[in-house]
């Protein structure tokens, strides 16, 4: 995708199953960026969700950043990353719903508003994928909105939520 009128890489990261773990946006497309996208998506996981495997393009950067990123202790040392053609065809199928929604945009002025825009075509995504019911408490549209309103930071918490769902609850049941 094109920012100001320069190329500008956008690594993503999904699971199996097609859900989105991370993306980054990046000016250039090397080891550098490539280790910054994946200790990036590696860290905003928990242990039972680290992958044992990694699927990847033909790019010789990526395993020169698994390599630094196993060094480091940042990833596990089991871990195994392939590079089989047509093993990254869950992350190209993501990528060409997101090129659909991006293409009538038809480039970006600053690098901010397109990441900006991006996690916003993400985050609607996730919600028609059904990624994100598990944090829909009341299972409808107010659900959905507080769930972006949490993605863009600009509601409340899910723990503040939580509690104040419980306390009405609770007033609901002595009355």
């Amino acid at each position: 995708m094109k920012v100001w009128g320069q190329w500008t890489y956008l690594y993503r990261a999904v699971d199996k199953f097609g859900n989105t773990i991370d993306f980054y946006l990046s000016l250039t497309r090397n080891a550098k960026a490539a280790k910054r996208f994946l200790g990036k998506a590696l860290n905003g996981l928990k242990d039972w969700e680290t992958p044992r495997v990694i699927n990847t393009d033909k790019a010789p950067t990526y395993g020169i950043a698994i390599a630094q990123l196993k060094a480091e202790g940042r990833c596990p040392d089991e871990l195994v990353h392939r590079q089989v053609k047509y093993l990254n065809n869950v992350v190209e199928a993501d990528h060409g719903k997101l090129k659909q929604l991006i293409k009538p945009v038809r480039g970006f002025k600053m690098l901010k508003t397109a990441y900006a825009t991006i996690k916003g075509f993400k985050v609607i995504r996730a919600l028609r994928k059904g990624q994100a019911a598990i944090f829909n408490l009341t299972r409808d549209i107010r659900g959905e909105a507080r769930i972006v309103e949490r993605a863009f930071g600009i509601g409340q918490s899910v723990l503040a939520e939580a509690v104040e769902m419980l306390a009405q609850n609770l007033q609901g049941q002595t009355a």
